[in-house]
């Protein structure tokens, strides 16, 4: 014949608090209702932590439970640990950009640096002071996990690659390309180049490592539209130079277009003559962190800065207006 196993059941922690209910409701099916579970359920709990701590923690006394001399010994420990769980656990604290220390991380192509990051540094700046920030240019296969393991904080930019699960993303502004020219070439003189003009001229191309330059470049091809091309470089950096010196034109997009197109570097934005659909700019960060008090606080600065009511770049075009659903 098998004795009986002397040890005794393990104990589910999950179940403590049916012992305060129980000693401030003196009453199954009250303390029950107060769980928002049924009688039996709470009399099953009950039996599996008597089982546990080897003791009945409540008797029938008088039309009442009564806690046992072990239950009110665990009263105390359990008050305390379940306080601990509701203000240090669950609670959020308040969340203060003043006191904030470290390096926020966002990946921006080089294009994206021109357009966030000058705004985006002096406002979190003026936040959280004492914050750095870094952009990195990570590859778009590496981005998920990025963000994921929180090497990265956002994603800020054109990012197709990030339409997955557990990426969350909100949709900033949307951005075309323009035509950059030498500001006294002969074919700048209007605001838009014309097919023919477009394919006369011989071509900068840039092709970067992200994806900034796909749609435009895509359109080209569905089209069976073929650039004379000169010259390719994989960085927008250079443009200003190579174009203000020779006679090429530069697609770039809307944004940098207008940072190039200011009378220093000496050059002209023009509208392209083929549309297609507009660049989608938008944020990006793991679900997560979908509510982390500083991830909430960056995506509001970045919200904030940069939609298209307040896109800086669209009443500085030439020509280019907002139809078509471009900006």
């Amino acid at each position: 014949m098998t004795s009986p196993d002397p040890r005794p059941a393990p104990l589910d922690l999950n179940l403590l608090h049916i012992v305060l209910a129980l000693h401030e409701e003196c009453s199954v099916s009250r303390a029950a209702e107060r769980l928002g579970m049924s009688q039996s359920t709470l009399s099953g709990a009950l039996a599996k932590l008597r089982a546990s701590l080897n003791d009945p923690l409540f008797i029938r006394a008088g039309g009442e439970m009564r806690a046992t001399d072990k239950a009110l010994a665990l009263l105390g420990p359990i008050q305390s640990m379940l306080a601990t769980v509701r203000d240090d656990i669950l609670a959020e604290g308040e969340f203060s950009p003043a006191g904030q220390t470290g390096t926020i991380t966002i990946a921006l192509s080089d294009a994206g640096e021109v357009v966030f990051l000058p705004r985006l540094l002096e406002a979190v700046r003026a936040e959280a002071p004492g914050v750095a920030i870094r952009s990195e240019d990570i590859p778009h296969e590496e981005l998920e996990a990025a963000l994921e393991s929180a090497r990265v904080d956002l994603a800020i930019g054109y990012f197709p690659d990030l339409a997955r699960a557990n990426i969350v993303q909100q949709l900033l502004m949307r951005h075309h390309d323009v035509c950059l020219l030498r500001a006294d070439h002969p074919m700048a003189a209007g605001d838009t180049l014309t097919r023919a003009q477009f394919l006369e001229l011989e071509h900068a191309v840039v092709r970067p490592r992200g994806r900034s330059q796909e749609i435009f470049e895509q359109h080209l091809k569905q089209q069976r539209i073929e650039r004379k091309v000169v010259l390719t470089t994989p960085h927008f950096m250079s443009i200003p130079a190579i174009i203000a010196r020779s006679d090429l034109v530069a697609t770039v997009p809307h944004a940098i277009g207008m940072v190039y197109a200011r009378p220093e570097h000496g050059l002209k934005a023009v509208r392209a003559p083929f549309q297609p659909a507009p660049t989608e700019l938008r944020q990006h960060w793991h679900r997560k962190f979908n509510k982390s008090p500083r991830t909430l606080w960056l995506r509001r600065i970045v919200a904030g800065l940069f939609n298209e009511e307040q896109d800086e770049w669209k009443d500085r075009t030439t020509g280019v207006t907002k139809d078509r659903g471009q900006v």
